[in-house]
């Protein structure tokens, strides 16, 4: 398996747990494979032959790399016949009520949900068997995703931030991603669009609450703000639905039962 982005936090879950010990992993570095060159990406894949490859790297403020470095990833899956799982996100969503099934039509409310979405599209024509995985909110326990740091920088008054308590999502903890995208990797019977994330909606402000119990922090000292005081607008309320991995027996853990099992 090759794997693009692995120095990133849910790349870390992947190559460093237990979670793909069914798989050989190559993980090369980003100054090794810049996935906006085409040539190198091709050379690379094309030389090692990947059963499997699996695309993480992003940068979030970078449409070059997350839009160009995916279709270069996925023509040159595609050139090598290699199994491509192509990591996405829930903000190709706007927001609303209901949950969003994978069929539903993006609808992104910033430059990275469409960056994303321009992606997805670009990957699905590029590599029609490729499985598009959407996940949610990450979290770890022996590894702390930026998120939980910021609960800890904001109750220890190291920071202004401030937690919604209107905007709500499906946090997941990343070895729990990880383990379903190696498992993907593996199942060439399943492609297109599939949404793994948590089984629980959860708000900014009581995800950062249950943060900072767990870090032995005081949950009441978390600050929290709502969407309409923010410096930028953000989308709401965005959960995937996951019933589609549920049936292939792809599961993450309630918040309540990983850090139950971390303390």
């Amino acid at each position: 398996m090759l794997v693009t982005g692995a120095s990133g936090f849910l790349g870390q879950h992947l190559t460093g747990t237990e979670a793909s010990n069914d798989w050989e992993i190559y993980a090369p570095s980003s100054t090794s494979l810049d996935v906006r060159d085409r040539e190198t990406v091709d050379d690379e894949i094309g030389t090692w032959k990947p059963t499997a490859v699996v695309h993480l790297a992003y940068r979030k403020n970078d449409r070059r790399t997350i839009v160009t470095g995916s279709a270069n990833v996925a023509r040159a899956a595609a050139a090598a016949g290699a199994r491509l799982v192509h990591v996405s996100t829930d903000v190709v969503f706007g927001g609303r009520e209901r949950a969003y099934r994978e069929t539903d039509v993006p609808a992104p409310y910033d430059d990275y949900g469409r960056w994303k979405a321009e992606a997805e599209t670009i990957v699905s024509d590029l590599a029609p068997t490729s499985a598009i995985v959407r996940t949610s909110l990450l979290y770890g326990t022996s590894r702390l995703a930026q998120i939980q740091r910021d609960v800890d920088d904001a109750v220890r008054g190291r920071s202004s931030m401030r937690f919604f308590v209107d905007e709500w999502r499906c946090p997941a903890h990343a070895f729990d991603v990880a383990s379903a995208i190696a498992a993907v990797a593996g199942r060439p019977d399943i492609n297109g669009v599939l949404h793994i994330a948590g089984p629980e909606v959860l708000s900014r402000a009581e995800l950062a609450r249950q943060f900072a119990s767990w870090l032995g922090l005081d949950p009441s000292s978390v600050p929290t703000a709502s969407i309409a005081e923010a410096s930028t607008p953000r989308a709401g309320r965005i959960v995937l639905d996951t019933s589609r991995a549920l049936a292939l027996g792809l599961r993450c853990r309630s918040i309540g039962e990983v850090l139950d099992a971390a303390e």
